[in-house]
């Protein structure tokens, strides 16, 4: 499905499809998702499918995008782990609605492209950190990790890093697909929810 400006993307890709979180909404209308692609991808930067970054790696299906924000419950008083920056896209997205987010990624030329396209919209609440996003760098337990590579098993690691009452969402390997979870800590363990089918790259 190709819209042909922002609002039609919203409308026909995401509103149609069931988001209904006014503040992801806001976001993505707030949030140009042409400012994130690659140059030569900008006309098909409304577009309902992922599309190619450097690298290997890619910027999400606007829908995937919004289905995220929207299952992390996110509110202005939300610290978040973003494990994989990719464009910043939707590193955007989540600091639109939360109090700060500290996104990792591993590939530098990716890092460089995202602190690129992030400047253009002066955020004072984003941390950018180039490091392992499996380990990451990060002494303290945030409200909410959103994990945008798939991982080929439940992350324990990453886990330990929420709070309690804190909420996650990953895509899991699960036999010969992936499927997106949204994952409530509750007395210190995990509750699963499951959510789609979707299709990320590796968590490495």
């Amino acid at each position: 499905m190709m819209a042909h400006s922002l609002e039609e993307m919203i409308k026909t890709q995401i509103v149609s499809r069931g988001i209904k979180d006014k503040k992801v909404l806001k976001a993505m209308l707030q949030i140009d998702r042409a400012d994130f692609v690659l140059e030569e991808d900008i006309p098909f930067a409304y577009s309902d499918t992922p599309l190619p970054l450097l690298k290997g790696q890619t910027i999400s299906q606007p829908y995937i995008v919004a289905l995220m924000t929207e299952s992390l419950d996110l509110d202005s008083r939300s610290v978040v782990l973003e494990i994989g920056t990719g464009s910043g896209y939707q590193t955007a997205i989540i600091a639109s609605i939360a109090r700060r987010v500290y996104s990792i990624e591993r590939l530098s030329p990716i890092l460089d492209l995202a602190c690129k396209n992030l400047s253009k919209h002066n955020f004072k609440n984003v941390n950018l950190i180039l490091a392992d996003g499996k380990n990451p760098p990060l002494n303290l337990k945030v409200d909410r990790i959103m994990v945008t590579a798939a991982a080929k098993n439940f992350p324990e690691g990453l886990f330990e890093k929420l709070k309690e009452g804190g909420k996650m969402v990953i895509p899991i390997e699960k036999g010969f697909i992936q499927v997106l979870y949204k994952i409530i800590k509750k007395g210190g363990k995990p509750e699963f929810y499951e959510l789609c089918p979707v299709r990320f790259v590796p968590l490495v």
